[in-house]
């Protein structure tokens, strides 16, 4: 049919107009062509089209490299002119909860400090993803959180004191809880250095009436410090007779901020 031969004839000219040499140097030049030019050429029309197409192609595929590249560079470490890159950056945290809420399991949990210190340090933290607790591109060792990246960190840490009253308890122990006392949080450092350095300590006088039933109070403290790589940082505490290993009340943590 006439429709069907002049389907068929424009089509042949449309592959015609793209198979010539001249094809690329049409497209790169389309902004230049006159317009007396165009008029005179009939396969212009189709070359401007396919011109724009490929040049719309390509802006998407550049942006598209762009935006990669920009992405990479943000995963990358900032660093000065002179210095090696120090490559990708790494996400690091932890946060331990207490793994007790009973006091008669602290015996276990909480020794003196191997080197000269004060207080007694907490060893046994809940690190594996139980309840809230977690560790992230950091190690646990013997209580210790080990520092992985030399940087700097900000390290927090809460004890819950609780002490309840119970007929079967020694007198003595009564005597001493009712009276002043002194409740003290500890985070040191440990570093090659021979003994731990003290970055933090909190403090709280406290003396429960007579009356009550039980007495509670929390200690939190928070700080930046700077900490290398391999430095340990742990807590300790006075009075760990009366110290609550809620998983909730008691908890220990750090993370890097850069």
């Amino acid at each position: 049919s006439p429709v069907l031969q002049l389907q068929d004839s424009y089509s042949k000219s449309g592959i015609a107009c793209l198979t010539g040499e001249e094809i690329g140097n049409s497209i790169q030049n389309l902004d230049l062509v006159e317009s007396e030019d165009r008029e005179a050429d009939p396969c212009w029309q189709v070359k401007w089209h396919l011109g724009k197409l490929i040049k719309k192609m390509m802006s998407r595929s550049y942006e598209e490299n762009i935006s990669a590249i920009n992405v990479e560079r943000t995963l990358t470490l900032p660093h000065t002119e002179g210095q090696t890159p120090r490559g990708p950056t790494r996400r690091i945290a932890a946060h331990l909860t207490g793994s007790s809420s009973r006091r008669s399991a602290l015996s276990s949990r909480i020794n003196p400090l191997p080197r000269r210190g004060v207080g007694h340090k907490i060893n046994n933290w809940e690190s594996s993803r139980k309840g809230h607790s977690f560790l992230y591109n950091v190690e646990l060792r013997n209580g210790e959180l080990v520092i992985p990246q030399t940087g700097f960190y900000y390290i927090y840490s809460q004890i819950y004191f609780r002490f309840r009253e119970n007929e079967n308890e020694d007198s003595d122990l009564l005597g001493q809880i009712r009276n002043p006392k002194q409740l003290v949080q500890y985070v040191y450092k440990l570093t090659n250095y021979p003994e731990p350095i003290l970055l933090m300590k909190s403090a709280r006088t406290s003396c429960w009436s007579k009356k009550a039933e039980y007495g509670l109070y929390s200690i939190y403290q928070g700080g930046v410090f700077q900490l290398k790589r391999e430095d340990r940082i742990f807590v300790s505490v006075s009075n760990s007779d009366i110290v609550d290993m809620d998983k909730e009340a008691s908890f220990f943590g750090a993370f890097m901020i850069g």
